[in-house]
């Protein structure tokens, strides 16, 4: 029994099973660090022609934008808006602006430095997170993200790489290629930006076997955090009339937790978890309804690590 519980705590970060983004950040600036959602209103190439006209399959008429936070509102006043609204606040808490909704390198370079500037100029803003696809990375565009490096500073590229299977990304609408995905991941590392990469467990088509091989593939790329969804219906996608249909069945949430671990025994214990499941606003969900309950989905998790008594990078 003894052994057991050794073997439960081994890979104990914080008191989890998995190292989260949050408590990297907790542990490192000694303080409350916020992600603050930003829209700088840009678009992206697989909705204004240049790579399709309607978007990913899954993707909403917002392109995932934090209800509330519109283009229309200057970025400074996103920021303070945010602020605001947090539930709790605690004296000397830190920020980090995230461009999120649509592609957030799609855009002429002047503009682009323009919003990065204004939201790092903010007051307590410590870092920079920039959400984009992998065939919107120049070298260029790269160079610019590249330039916002300093001691003390947090930047981030988030990349959706979403799967490591040109079939599945087929079937999202991506309009790119894995490779084209490694090939980003790997400029963006060349130039020391640290790269978080979005994954959907639960593609239609996808079985365990193919969603564990890009748990493995992730090895051989210099990633340094992760973002992991479950595949979930908004309101007004594609998706939306796939699943009307029959066409399509999300996974339940016994099914996504028991994936979920296994795919995170898979990754580096080095590799930060920034997010483990995804959340929508409930007028917005369609399916399945268990994402509304992310605490207790949460606590799953956990759970079955402990029954399991395995941890992040266990079989890795």
């Amino acid at each position: 029994m003894t052994q057991k519980r050794d073997l439960c705590k081994a890979g104990s970060w914080y008191g989890k099973p998995y190292y989260s983004f949050s408590d990297y950040l907790r542990g490192k600036y000694k303080r409350r660090v916020l992600k603050i959602p930003i829209n700088a209103g840009l678009s992206c190439p697989n909705r204004d022609g240049t790579v399709g006209a309607e978007g990913c399959v899954f993707c909403s008429a917002d392109g995932s934008a934090t209800p509330g936070m519109t283009a229309a509102m200057p970025i400074p006043e996103q920021i303070e808006a945010a602020k605001k609204g947090f539930k709790r606040s605690e004296p000397d808490t830190g920020y980090i602006a995230y461009f999120q909704a649509f592609t957030n390198t799609y855009g002429p370079h002047p503009l682009l430095k323009k919003y990065y500037d204004t939201a790092v100029a903010q007051e307590d803003v410590i870092g920079l997170m920039i959400g984009t696809r992998p065939d919107c990375l120049s070298d260029e565009t790269l160079d610019l993200i590249a330039s916002y490096r300093k001691p003390g500073f947090e930047l981030w590229l988030e990349i959706g790489m979403q799967t490591s299977h040109d079939k599945s990304l087929e079937f999202l609408r991506r309009g790119h290629a894995n490779d084209t995905t490694v090939d980003a991941i790997a400029r963006a590392a060349g130039r020391g930006i640290p790269v978080c990469v979005h994954l959907i467990l639960g593609i239609p088509g996808e079985s365990w076997n193919d969603m564990m091989a890009t748990a493995d593939r992730l090895r051989g790329l210099p990633v340094v955090g992760i973002k992991l969804h479950h595949l979930h219906v908004i309101r007004g996608t594609a998706l939306e009339n796939l699943y009307r249909s029959g066409g399509m069945k999300p996974l339940s949430r016994k099914e996504y937790v028991s994936i979920l671990c296994d795919f995170i025994e898979r990754v580096s214990p080095e590799v930060l978890i920034h997010r483990l499941m995804g959340d929508r606003e409930e007028n917005t969900l369609v399916a399945p309804r268990w994402g509304m309950h992310k605490g207790t989905v949460l606590k799953a998790i956990e759970d079955e690590f402990q029954r399991r008594c395995t941890y992040q990078g266990f079989l890795f």
